[in-house]
């Protein structure tokens, strides 16, 4: 797999498109990250979008206008969209405490989803989606496209490669020196409609960068720590030129960190910042018995790399440094390869390109460290068998 995504080509990838049938597509929520979505939907030739749900009145509408799609149906609530219409597929692009509600209704009605990140809020959430998820048959993938950059699987290449060894400790993270994301109001940092905050926003991606790479293992005791120094003061908000009432309804973390055990005897230390004092917490590392990989953090996190990841061992008695040059990606995008995999899987009754067999682990351990912060103690994370 790592290798095909490596060799992804976009024209040879349009050129076999099967056009005959088109995918009927709808969308729930059309806020901005729904955006991204439509843009890359109006690149497939074998996609027709016929509808869309968002909780505002005129919104949707409004949405359609703006990307000159004509023709799709408008709806207050994505029930009354999924009752009413026959759709091969779904974009779910609310806000995060409806991500569970929406995907779970959407596979009952047999319809595949494209889940945008986080997969929700909660483990339990997790669960009852993959129930749905195996009840319908139906595809779920979860939009976590950083792993489709060429450097990502390139990451993947070397731990697999095993010039490793055998991992036992990672260090990830990152973080915005001032990033509080309030651009269109106040839904990602509301408790009610964000849940979590930096952790479900730009802490995912770093958590699946790592666990992406070394295949996954099942998180198994957690200690977490969360806070909000930043977001509940008002003279950071009034030096962002927003309003300082957002400090009184700011109600998710800004930062968070966990220090989590996996299996196989892998310490992960992990922390993730929508705002702090820092330019950087610090480089992402993977340290094995053979040799370690540095990962280079970037300015403002936004799970890709920030340079040249190298591999440091010993080679015939030398400490020896090896140097990945970085990978210009020269395709349409992830996000285009996150919608177009999702598209061919799909057409094809292939298997989800990021699946939530996976990604229950993600949100094992950001719930975990949620649960552990409240608790004041280390958690052990328990994950029921779907």
């Amino acid at each position: 797999m790592a290798k095909d995504m490596l060799d992804f080509n976009v024209d040879a990838a349009e050129k076999n498109i099967d056009v005959s049938k088109k995918l009927k597509v709808g969308i729930i929520g059309t806020g901005w990250i729904a955006e991204a979505h439509i843009m890359q939907y109006l690149e497939m030739p074998d996609v027709e979008i016929v509808a869309g749900a968002d909780l505002v009145e005129g919104k949707a509408e409004a949405f359609f206008k703006q990307f000159g799609v004509e023709g799709a149906r408008c709806y207050p609530d994505h029930k009354s969209m999924l009752d009413n219409e026959e759709l091969d597929a779904v974009s779910i692009c609310t806000y995060n405490a409806t991500h569970a509600e929406c995907a779970i209704y959407a596979l009952k009605k047999g319809v595949n989803v494209l889940l945008e990140k986080p997969m929700c809020v909660t483990l339990e959430e997790g669960i009852e989606i993959m129930k749905a998820e195996k009840e319908s048959g139906k595809i779920i993938s979860i939009g976590f496209q950083p792993r489709l950059d060429p450097n990502m699987v390139k990451l993947k290449q070397i731990v697999e490669s095993g010039v490793l060894g055998d991992i036992y400790y990672i260090q990830t993270g990152g973080g915005r020196r001032r990033g509080i994301p309030t651009p269109f109001g106040t839904t990602f940092i509301q408790e009610d409609t964000g849940v979590i905050g930096a952790m479900g926003d730009i802490g995912c991606y770093s958590l699946d960068m790592v666990l992406n790479a070394i295949g996954y293992p099942k998180p198994l005791t957690v200690t977490g720590y969360t806070s909000n120094f930043f977001g509940k003061d008002p003279e950071y908000f009034k030096a962002e030129g927003k309003p300082a009432e957002y400090a009184d309804i700011f109600g998710v973390e800004d930062f968070a960190a966990g220090f989590i055990r996996l299996e196989g005897g892998i310490i992960l230390d992990f922390r993730i910042a929508w705002a702090m004092h820092l330019d950087t917490p610090g480089d992402t590392i993977i340290m094995g018995s053979k040799g370690s990989l540095r990962i280079p953090s970037t300015e403002c996190w936004n799970g890709s790399i920030g340079g040249p990841m190298k591999v440091y061992s010993t080679v015939a008695g030398s400490m020896v440094e090896t140097e990945f040059p970085m990978i210009e990606d020269k395709s349409k995008g992830n996000f285009y390869k996150k919608v177009r995999s999702f598209l061919d899987a799909v057409k094809e009754g292939g298997k989800a390109p990021v699946p939530t067999s996976q990604i229950i682990y993600n949100q094992a351990i950001i719930d975990g460290i949620v649960k552990s912060a409240k608790a004041g103690k280390e958690l052990k994370i328990e994950i029921p068998e779907v």
